[in-house]
């Protein structure tokens, strides 16, 4: 199998889980306050750079074989200390799911998923592409959802690309971690899913 070079730079590594180092402006996060919107952005960054440590080591020392259990371990671990710490929900969802335990979108991520789509096929730039929406619960208090688009990168594919494509021993180990794996098949530019925030406002 071909092993993807130590050398990898952290910041390839980062835009392959995520374009989320470009901000909106926080005037245009639906009338969010703009620490509010920005606090929510760091934890998606904080998210996706945290992942991106955890993959860069792994795949620079034993390839990417080793960084599908990176994923499956870490990334939960990742978003459930992030919940903890601020006080929201953290994760993240796919338009295709790999890991059940943590990528099945609901309702309103199904919603944001659908506006990211539409708004990649009118030609908006990935960066860009974050849903906001406050809504007011059953017990009166008012809850803050956001979600940041993953699309797709070329380093995405090494793991998410046609089956054909991924190299034999790489797929023998995402199908004996994910057995009912359904997140391959994407090409670069392609949305794959996103990082989801849910916190009280």
């Amino acid at each position: 199998m071909t092993r993807l070079s130590p050398s990898i730079p952290l910041h390839l590594v980062t835009a392959a889980l995520i374009a989320v180092a470009i901000p909106t402006k926080a005037d245009d996060a639906a009338g969010i306050d703009a620490a509010v919107a920005q606090s929510t952005r760091d934890i998606a960054t904080e998210l996706v750079n945290q992942l991106g440590q955890k993959l860069k080591g792994a795949m620079a020392n034993e390839g990417a074989v080793a960084a599908v259990s990176v994923c499956k371990e870490a990334a939960p671990a990742i978003a459930k200390n992030l919940s903890t710490r601020h006080a929201a929900q953290v994760t993240r969802v796919g338009t295709r799911v790999r890991n059940p335990a943590m990528g099945v979108p609901n309702g309103w991520q199904k919603e944001a998923l659908a506006e990211f789509e539409a708004r990649l096929n009118k030609g908006d730039k990935p960066g860009d592409l974050e849903y906001w929406k406050v809504i007011d619960n059953n017990d009166g208090k008012r809850e803050l959802r956001y979600a940041k688009a993953i699309v797709t990168q070329p380093l995405c594919v090494t793991c998410h690309g046609k089956p054909e494509d991924i190299p034999a021993p790489l797929l023998e180990k995402i199908r004996a971690e994910y057995p009912d794996d359904q997140a391959t098949g994407y090409s670069v530019g392609k949305l794959r899913g996103a990082v989801v925030i849910t916190r009280p406002m």
